[in-house]
């Protein structure tokens, strides 16, 4: 974790705040890869994560963009009510669990409203790889649509295509007819509300395989029914064991137990609390591994996961 300090702030829509941060001590910030996000901890001692939105090769500042939530806990309303010019704030460094395929042919970005802002990232990045890609963006309206002057206006706008106020029939026959054409070595990444993403993968589906659509999420969604919770023991592979009783997480329990173990989303959607498994099953509860991670069964997000075995062996990073 380090400082930073707020020096611009733009309220792109009603609802959505772009702040621009650079380091309080004037060292560079670390690189990253378009995709990733870090948490933020904002005045009111609440800690989010954040995609980063600016171009990858800028270490002289991060931009994130915030949208107020109307049920906020305190996060997303305290950075846009008071995180003015100058206030300081600090943040993690930046973790990437939503990321380019190094090997794809082609890359298709689809956004939603606020998911614009990790495939932005990933267009500066494509653009600058000189790789082949297109980025679709739905919205409402323009005025709901963070970025959209800035996208009409960059580099790569031939190679942008904006879907507002076409409505949720209209905007599937516009996604599946370019999806159609994707062609072999295309993926797809999303990022969006929870069923704009369910209805690009589904579109996706007819013809780019599983494996080769990649999603974003800001919230957890709702998994199937995992059935009731039971006890079962997590074996830390220094030798301690721990009992993680049907109304406790394994995060919890390790923490009332002085084990140091970083945590940030606690719904299993940012992937910071994800511990490797040497021993047993788990039972994966989260939305930050993918398909493949989870059926290999040497991960577990400890915010949310249980275990299918009686005990789990793990390993902290």
């Amino acid at each position: 974790m380090f400082n930073v300090t707020v020096t611009e702030t733009v309220q792109e829509t009603d609802t959505i705040r772009v702040l621009r941060l650079v380091r309080s001590d004037g060292e560079a910030l670390p690189t990253y890869p378009a995709g990733a996000h870090v948490d933020v901890t904002g005045p009111t001692g609440v800690t989010r994560p954040y995609s980063l939105c600016g171009p990858p090769e800028d270490t002289g500042a991060y931009t994130i963009a915030v949208k107020r939530e109307e049920n906020s806990r305190g996060g997303s309303q305290a950075l846009h009510d008071k995180a003015a010019v100058g206030t300081e704030l600090t943040i993690g460094a930046p973790r990437r669990l939503f990321g380019l395929a190094p090997d794809a042919a082609r890359h298709h970005l689809v956004a939603a409203g606020i998911g614009i802002t990790p495939l932005l990232a990933m267009a500066y990045e494509l653009h600058a790889l000189d790789a082949e890609f297109r980025l679709h963006y739905v919205a409402r309206d323009r005025a709901g649509a963070a970025f959209a002057d800035l996208l009409e206006h960059s580099a790569f706008a031939g190679r942008v295509d904006f879907h507002f106020g076409l409505g949720r029939e209209a905007t599937a026959r516009a996604l599946a007819a370019t999806l159609a054409t994707s062609g072999e070595g295309a993926h797809v990444y999303t990022c969006g509300p929870q069923g704009f993403m369910d209805q690009v993968t589904t579109l996706a589906a007819r013809t780019v395989p599983e494996d080769r659509v990649h999603r974003e999420l800001f919230q957890a969604g709702d998994l199937p029914d995992a059935g009731a919770a039971t006890a079962f023991e997590v074996e830390l592979d220094t030798g301690e064991v721990y009992t993680v009783p049907p109304d406790k997480t394994i995060a919890e329990v390790l923490e009332a137990g002085g084990v140091p173990l970083d945590t940030s989303c606690r719904e299993g959607i940012c992937g910071t609390c994800v511990l490797r498994v040497l021993d047993g099953e788990p039972d994966h509860r989260d939305h930050c591994l993918s398909a493949k991670e989870k059926a290999a069964g040497d991960q577990i997000a400890a915010c949310v996961s249980r275990a299918k075995s009686p005990r789990l062996v793990v390993e902290l990073w």
